[in-house]
């Protein structure tokens, strides 16, 4: 994705001042395989794409996160007790420009949540787990769904759009 242009708006307390607005952009969901799952735009900032790139766009993320899982020094550092193991390389997990952020919050299953954010934007970490709570209630909880397949689910659509509206207003 590419970014089209910074969105600012005043704050009443400062002098004058202008402050980045703290915006969430875009939610792209990716199955295990790297198949495009839900993809749903926010709001304004970032260039519009056709499905077909949000499609190359999902298996070219997938392939760069499995990638990037191997990638661990070779001698991992010390650990003080011998009984813990370190944690596995868990890939790509945030992207920063100066334009816009993406965090990837990838599940035990394989399902990878790319939040697209502004870069200012607070406490992405907890918004995407809000995501994926909601999704966990109102998709996999949803007996019509089939795993793996796109998501059209009412009720969660409903419920995320309520949510993110909250956040992008403030």
């Amino acid at each position: 994705m590419v970014f089209a242009g910074a969105e600012r708006k005043a704050e009443g307390g400062r002098e004058g001042g202008l402050q980045e607005r703290e915006v969430v952009y875009a939610l792209i969901i990716i199955n295990k395989a790297g198949g495009l799952i839900y993809q749903r735009d926010f709001a304004d900032g970032l260039n519009k794409l056709s499905i077909n790139d949000y499609l190359v766009l999902a298996g070219t993320f997938h392939g760069v996160h499995a990638i990037t899982t191997r990638l661990h020094p070779l001698h991992p550092p010390p650990s003080l007790d011998p009984n813990t193991r370190p944690d596995p390389p868990s890939g790509i997990e945030v992207l920063e420009t100066e334009n816009f952020r993406l965090q990837c919050f990838s599940t035990l299953t394989g399902t990878k949540f790319l939040l697209f954010t502004e870069p200012q934007q607070p406490n992405v970490d907890k918004i995407v787990g809000k995501i994926y709570e909601l999704y966990s209630d109102y998709v996999m909880k949803n007996p019509f769904y089939q795993l793996e397949m796109p998501v059209r689910c009412e009720g969660w659509e409903r419920r995320l759009v309520g949510y993110l509206r909250v956040l992008n207003s403030r």
